[in-house]
C-alpha cells in the first residue's frame, strides 16, 4: 500500500524497541553545519528491499507519524514520540495481505494522527486515531468507489480537527473533501479539473491544509495537465501555474509542499522538457522558481512557517535539501542512505524535518533532523 504521494514519486522518478541516534553535521554549502540527524526503525519493520521504516509527519513537539512495512510487505502506522518511544497501531478493519494495511500520513500538535488503511479487498478508507489510541468510525465519503485502489484517503489535520483529503470513485477520478470538526463533508471539486480516469483535483500530505483551513494541491485537467490551485477557507479557489511549467501530459505545476500558517505554498512543476524545478509562491502571487545547482530535477515537498523549504532532488542518485528563506540551500544525506536516496516529507515551525532514507539494500529507515 502506498499513498498518492508515494505512488506518483516513484512513477515521476522512477524509482527489541530499537532507535538508532545518529549525530552528523549536515552536507552544507552555506547554513546548518551543526544540524543532528537522528535515525530511527520501527520494531517490527522488514529488512528487504521496500521493506522498512517510513516517515511521514512530524508535529510542533516533534512526534512522528508514518508507516513501517513488515518482511510480509503489509503496511502498519506507528507513532513516534519525542523521546523516542514508539508505538505501533493498525486500523480496525485494515488488511493483512501485501500492500495493504495501514498508513499514518499526518499528525497535529495535540497528537491526533490521520492517515487512510486498505481492507482485505485493496479499497481504502480514511481513519482518526485520537491521542489515547482509539480510533474513530472509518472516514469514507459519500461517492467514494469501492473497488480495486478505490475510496477514500483522510491526508490532513489541523489543530482545529479540519482534516483534508481526497477520494476516489467509481470512475477512478479524483476528488479533494475537507472535514469538519463534526464530521461534516464538503467535497472539493476545483473548476477545470478533468473528469476522465486519474483526472480531478487531489490534495497534498501532509501539509495540505493549513492553521485556518484553508487547503492545497493539483488538479488535473482532461488533457492530464497539473496545475496548482488554494481553496480558501470561504470556499473560493486560487488557481495558478508556475511560469514555465509544460502544458503536455504529465507536465504541470503540482503543490507538494503544501501551504503554511501565512498563505506561503511550495512544490513542483515539470517543464515541457519533462524537468522538475522547485517553486515558493507567495501569498499574493508571486513566484520564485529554483533548483539545486547541478541537480536533474528538484522537488518541494514541505514548507515551515518561515518559508523554508524542504524536499529532495536528484544527482547520481537522491538527496534531500533544504532551501533557507534567504535562497541558499543545505543539501541533506541522511548517515546511511545509499544512490535510493534521503527523502523530507515533512518540517514543523521549529524547522524540524523529517522524511526517511534508503540504504545500500534498499530498505528504508526513518530519519528526524534538528536544525
Amino acid at each position: 500500500m502506498k499513498s498518492e504521494k508515494l505512488m506518483r514519486i516513484s512513477a515521476i522518478v522512477l524509482l527489541v524497541a530499537l532507535v538508532f541516534p545518529v549525530s552528523l553535521a549536515a552536507q552544507d554549502n552555506q547554513q546548518g553545519k551543526n544540524a543532528t540527524f537522528i535515525t530511527f526503525e520501527v520494531p517490527g519493520a522488514g529488512k528487504g528491499a521496500g521493506q522498512g521504516t517510513q516517515a511521514y509527519d512530524v508535529n510542533p513537539g516533534r512526534a512522528i507519524t508514518g508507516a513501517y512495512i513488515d518482511s510480509s510487505n503489509v503496511y502498519h502506522g506507528f507513532l513516534r514520540a519525542p523521546d523516542g518511544t514508539i508505538t505501533k497501531f493498525h486500523a480496525p478493519g485494515a488488511g493483512t495481505g501485501a500492500g495493504q494495511g495501514t498508513a499514518g500520513d499526518a499528525i497535529n500538535p495535540i497528537g491526533v494522527i490521520v492517515g487512510a488503511y486498505y481492507d482485505s479487498s485493496n479499497v481504502m478508507h480514511g481513519f482518526l486515531r485520537h491521542p489515547d489510541g482509539t480510533f474513530a468510525p472509518p472516514i469514507d465519503v459519500k461517492g467514494a468507489g469501492t473497488g480495486y485502489h478505490q475510496g477514500t484517503d483522510a491526508q490532513n489535520i489541523n489543530l482545529a480537527g479540519m482534516i483534508a483529503g481526497y477520494y476516489v470513485d467509481a470512475s477512478n477520478v479524483y476528488h479533494a473533501f475537507l472535514r469538519d470538526p463534526h464530521g461534516r463533508i464538503t467535497k472539493v471539486d476545483v473548476p477545470g479539473a478533468g473528469k476522465g480516469s486519474g483526472q480531478g483535483t487531489g490534495i497534498e500530505y501532509p501539509e495540505g491544509i493549513n492553521s485556518v483551513g484553508a487547503i492545497t494541491g493539483e488538479y488535473i485537467d482532461s488533457s492530464n495537465v497539473g496545475h496548482g490551485y488554494i481553496r480558501s477557507p470561504d470556499g473560493t479557489f486560487t488557481r495558478f501555474d508556475v511560469k514555465g511549467a509544460g502544458k503536455g501530459a504529465g507536465q504541470g505545476t503540482n503543490v507538494y509542499g503544501g501551504i503554511n500558517s501565512t498563505g506561503y505554498t511550495s512544490g513542483v512543476y515539470i517543464d515541457a522538457n519533462n524537468a522538475a524545478h522547485g517553486f515558493l509562491r507567495a501569498p499574493g502571487g508571486t513566484i520564485t522558481r529554483f533548483d539545486v545547482k547541478g541537480a536533474a530535477a528538484t522537488y518541494g515537498s514541505t514548507i515551515d512557517s518561515k518559508h523554508a523549504v524542504a524536499g529532495w532532488y536528484s544527482m547520481k542518485g537522491f538527496h534531500g535539501f533544504l532551501r533557507h528563506p534567504d535562497g541558499t540551500i543545505t543539501k541533506l544525506d541522511a548517515p546511511g542512505a545509499g544512490t535510493g536516496g534521503t527523502w523530507a516529507y515533512s518540517s514543523n515551525p521549529a524547522g524540524a524535518i523529517t522524511g526517511y532514507y534508503v540504504d545500500t539494500s534498499g530498505v528504508d529507515h526513518g530519519f528526524l533532523r534538528l536544525p
